[in-house]
């Protein structure tokens, strides 16, 4: 395993949110919610929406409720801090926040900041399964699939832990609550898997314990290298990516966090100004992510293998497969017989994107980019989450592309990716 620095890795959680997007200020959003609360529009009458990225907040007492007495002292918990906001700790290390929740209690929207200092200012659906169903079906939204809210299980942090039991039982504690959630939830809510991938006999069996209790899909790093672990071209992969592949379980990578946007933008910008353009980049990074798979030949080893670029949007993926294109032309002649097909095959075959607040791409690049290729999303309860005005932005999207074309993208393509079986 190459090293890690374990500096970098230890402050990775507490810098998932910027400390001062969870400082009171930003602006309240007003939604006039009965307006906005109407269910399932009747042009998608019959269509079981599928919303393919959302986050649930992990419960405060997730770890300490569920964890053997030897561990209960040891395992995550939430604090106050003396600025106001809770956090998360392991001991004394901040492992920072609760994650992004914008949605207050009375349903309106906090703008301009990346959630509220407490939880209990923020929508319950936030982490109460029967709230967020209630809020989904007033969204007009059947099934979930549903990320991690917080930074509390990353890898990087867990492994400098210097207690790979205790680390190992972290996941295996959140794993526990994905499963009763989706249980609760009447198999509404998909939580996606966390692994334990710092260590490679324990990640297989845990992956092979999630599929057996029915869990529908894994989370990755996209450079797994960046937090010590051997890159996806190492065969210490190659046993899931093969489990994945004969059991139909996707990769999912949320963003691209090996991207660093804080670099790009501009010197005395103010909080606002600079996660506009980090959020974007951040985005688009899961172009690197696609063409990182699409030229490393794994993909001919795995023919099977479900990809899902997820927040990622849908606009860029045109010109990021023209431009592999036009590199696979002129920089990987020598590779082309490790690479049997094309940058659009590999696509096709392989990832499906996702689209929320665009409309440029569900409206004009649909089938450019392959009807069977491109799922939906609201990235509830985040900031820049399409909240409210699901129905309206889903039938300004949709109006010219008819109902068939409609419930292929809102529920038989997740279904099909996410093994729901609707």
């Amino acid at each position: 395993m190459a090293d890690a620095d374990p500096t970098e890795l230890a402050t990775a959680a507490k810098k998932y949110w910027s400390a001062e997007g969870y400082t009171e200020g930003g602006v309240i959003r007003e939604v006039d919610y009965a307006t906005q609360s109407g269910g399932l529009d009747p042009m998608f009458a019959g269509i079981k929406i599928v919303d393919c990225d959302t986050h649930i907040t992990e419960a405060p007492d997730l770890f300490t409720s569920r964890a053997p007495a030897a561990l209960k002292d040891k395992v995550p918990y939430v604090k106050l801090d003396a600025d106001g906001v809770e956090r998360w700790y392991v001991g004394d290390r901040n492992f920072g926040s609760m994650g992004g929740n914008v949605i207050r209690k009375d349903n309106n929207k906090l703008l301009g900041r990346l959630a509220f200092p407490k939880l209990e200012q923020a929508h319950p659906g936030g982490h109460i399964v029967k709230d967020r169903l209630a809020a989904m079906d007033d969204m007009g939204v059947y099934a979930q699939i549903a990320f991690q809210n917080s930074g509390v299980t990353q890898a990087g942090s867990l492994m400098t832990l210097g207690d790979p039991a205790l680390a190992l039982a972290i996941v295996q504690i959140y794993n526990d609550a994905t499963h009763d959630i989706q249980e609760a939830s009447g198999q509404r809510i998909f939580n996606m898997i966390h692994l334990p991938f710092w260590d490679k006999a324990e990640m297989e069996k845990e992956l092979k314990r999630c599929l057996d209790m029915g869990l529908k899909g894994v989370v990755l790093p996209d450079t797994p290298e960046r937090v010590g672990v051997p890159s996806f071209l190492d065969d210490y992969w190659t046993p899931v990516l093969e489990m994945c592949e004969a059991t139909g379980t996707s990769l999912n990578f949320h963003l691209n966090s090996s991207v660093d946007p804080n670099t790009l933008t501009w010197d005395g910008f103010q909080f606002e100004q600079t996660l506009s353009v980090v959020a974007t980049m951040f985005s688009i990074g899961n172009a690197a992510t696609m063409g990182n798979w699409m030229v490393s030949g794994r993909l001919d080893r795995h023919p099977k293998l479900k990809i899902g670029l997820i927040e990622s949007g849908m606009g860029w993926v045109p010109f990021a497969i023209e431009a592999l294109e036009h590199q696979f032309n002129e920089m990987l002649p020598r590779f082309s017989k490790q690479l049997t097909r094309r940058p659009w095959q590999y696509f096709r075959d392989h990832f499906m994107c996702s689209f929320w607040f665009e409309t440029v791409g569900p409206k004009l690049l649909l089938e450019t980019i392959g009807y069977d290729n491109v799922m939906f999303e609201t990235d509830f309860p985040h900031p820049t989450s399409l909240y409210p005005g699901v129905q309206a932005h889903l039938k300004d999207v949709f109006a010219d592309h008819g109902y068939d074309i409609a419930k292929k993208v809102l529920q038989d393509n997740p279904s099909r990716f996410y093994n729901l079986g609707l």
